[in-house]
């Protein structure tokens, strides 16, 4: 526990899969600093059993188990709770193989061998608890789109109106997306959206597409990135 963890919260449970004993000792040392509790399993089996056992935070999968593959293994901890975030974690460097990752539904991909802050900044994204809830961001953040455009105002106003112009059309093919349950096309929506969002310094809507991005069956965050639209388009 660290000084600034309240004693009275229950620090975070996570759930490991990796069957290389340098590898795990690794990212298990480097996740109890956050601080968090990692309970730790060798194969799928094992980690079906944890999760059978116990509620996480957070998965980090590896991609080739010895009983089997990592998505596997996701697919079916998906059944058991649809909400849960998870990283894979590989050494195999293949965009093509990070790509069938992330549409297998992991948040993102580990390479391995990765340094510390890397890992933690992962996590950290991933939890929904370490991310800032997207109603308590301003709908406007107009320091992060100055800086995202080198101070220039008359171009924050341009991209701002082009952006405005497109939202309603934007709205309409994640809805679509999401009522013909097309994970690969509302992914690939709320992508571009949280992009865009960053430019023009729409902080509560980018935050909000982050957190659909992670947890697209969650209802909660449905109705957030519902919200900060009609907040856009309502003004």
């Amino acid at each position: 526990m660290t000084a600034m963890q309240d004693p009275t919260t229950p620090p975070l449970r996570l759930l490991l899969v990796e069957d290389d004993l340098v590898s795990r000792s690794f990212l298990q040392a480097v996740l109890e600093s956050l601080p968090a509790q990692v309970d730790w399993a060798a194969t799928a089996h094992e980690a079906q059993a944890l999760a059978a056992t116990h509620e996480h935070a957070l998965w980090l999968i590896d991609v080739n188990l010895p009983d089997g593959r990592g998505s596997d293994l996701l697919a079916s901890l998906r059944r058991r709770a649809a909400d849960t975030p998870a990283l894979a974690h590989t050494a195999d460097l293949s965009p093509v193989l990070a790509t069938q990752l992330r549409a297998d539904g992991f948040a993102d991909v580990l390479v391995k061998p990765l340094g510390r802050q890397a890992l933690l900044d992962a996590v950290r994204t991933a939890l929904p608890a370490a991310r800032q809830a997207s109603e308590n961001l301003p709908t406007w953040d107009e320091q992060r789109a100055l800086s995202a455009l080198n101070g220039q105002q008359s171009h924050i106003k341009a991209l701002r109106d082009l952006f405005m112009g497109e939202l309603p059309s934007v709205r309409n093919a994640i809805s679509q997306a999401m009522a013909s349950e097309d994970a690969g096309q509302l992914r690939q929506q709320l992508h571009r959206l949280q992009a865009s969002c960053g430019f023009v310094g729409a902080a509560r809507l980018g935050a909000a597409a982050a957190q659909l991005q992670q947890q697209p069956h969650n209802h909660h965050a449905r109705n957030n990135l519902n919200q900060a639209i009609q907040q856009l388009l309502g003004q």
